[in-house]
């Protein structure tokens, strides 16, 4: 399967609603056009108004009829996750794209007082994909997509110390986050079928892709140096962020997506068309996944309700 092939190939979302965070940039912009373009209504939940509004018309630019809409959501405060959720007023969410995340930033907290990458990555998702339960679990066929990396392979979780507050190391922080992210899918995909619901919960990553990400951290530190390095790498090697993000919309559309499934690219998880994707062993452990769950939801405040085993 080529990575045009696919693209092209992505099933008719007629009549279906989808609810993609990050949505203002990069992969999350992609994501949100191409499922727009093929039919879905789609909700750009973002934290930043201007940049959300903006993205939703270069999406009506390059897809005159898209049904694209701005909503604000900051997963960096709970409050906000809230909000979204109560304000989330369709009868239906058929998909939910976990896509919104930071990384490597300067060690920080969340407006709730969790370390950001942690934060943001993770419990930000975690609320707002139970949150919005309900409403996935009355629709046929739904799907929760979460957008982790290979760059998860860097550390497991560490159940003592979830914030990184003994030690912060920005990278394995932002590893543990997206080793996270791959913890939950496994904990949400093994609880539905506990209770024999066809919600699919996957996971998906994109390889190298040149976006903003990369340089949100340098830029934040004024590191000019670093941040040009870092520009050239994704001039130079990435793929871009059209192609990065082909695994999320495969795992999102194709049909046979198994839940628990990771896709990435297929030339050494780096770059290429979409295909299953090496994880690391730990992110399959029902130990650890249940344990960061419970944690999650004693953090978070909210419950899966219907999920509980």
């Amino acid at each position: 399967m080529t990575q045009r092939r696919y693209a092209s190939d992505i099933p008719d979302q007629s009549g279906r609603t989808a609810v993609v965070t990050g949505a203002n940039s990069g992969i999350g912009l992609i994501t949100a056009r191409e499922l727009a373009r093929h039919g879905a209504r789609v909700l750009l939940a973002c934290r930043d108004e201007r940049r959300g509004k903006e993205a939703a018309s270069r999406i009506r630019g390059a897809v005159p009829d898209a049904d694209v809409e701005f909503a604000a959501l900051d997963l960096a405060d709970l409050s906000s996750v809230r909000e979204f959720a109560e304000a989330y007023t369709p009868d239906r969410l058929d998909l939910l794209i976990n896509n919104a995340g930071v990384m490597a930033l300067p060690y920080g907290r969340t407006a709730d007082g969790f370390e950001t990458q942690f934060g943001v990555n993770h419990l930000g998702h975690f609320a707002l994909t139970g949150l919005l339960l309900p409403k996935l679990l009355g629709t046929p066929g739904a799907r929760v997509v979460s957008v982790s990396s290979a760059v998860h392979a860097l550390s497991n979780i560490d159940m003592g110390d979830l914030n990184s507050e003994r030690n912060y190391r920005r990278w394995i922080a932002y590893g543990r986050s997206k080793t996270a992210n791959l913890l939950f899918i496994h904990e949400l995909a093994r609880r539905t079928a506990a209770i024999g619901s066809a919600l699919v919960a996957a996971a998906a990553h994109p390889g190298y892709a040149s976006t903003n990400l990369q340089t949100a951290g340098v830029r934040m530190e004024n590191r000019r140096v670093a941040e040009r390095v870092i520009e050239l790498g994704n001039r130079i090697i990435a793929q871009p962020a059209s192609t990065g993000a082909l695994p999320t919309l495969y795992a999102a559309t194709a049909p046979g997506v198994r839940p628990d499934s990771f896709t990435g690219p297929r030339l050494l998880g780096w770059r290429g068309a979409p295909a299953p994707s090496w994880r690391a062993g730990w992110t399959l452990n029902d130990v650890a996944s249940e344990r960061l769950w419970v944690a999650s939801e004693q953090l978070t405040g909210v419950t899966f309700a219907g999920l509980g085993i």
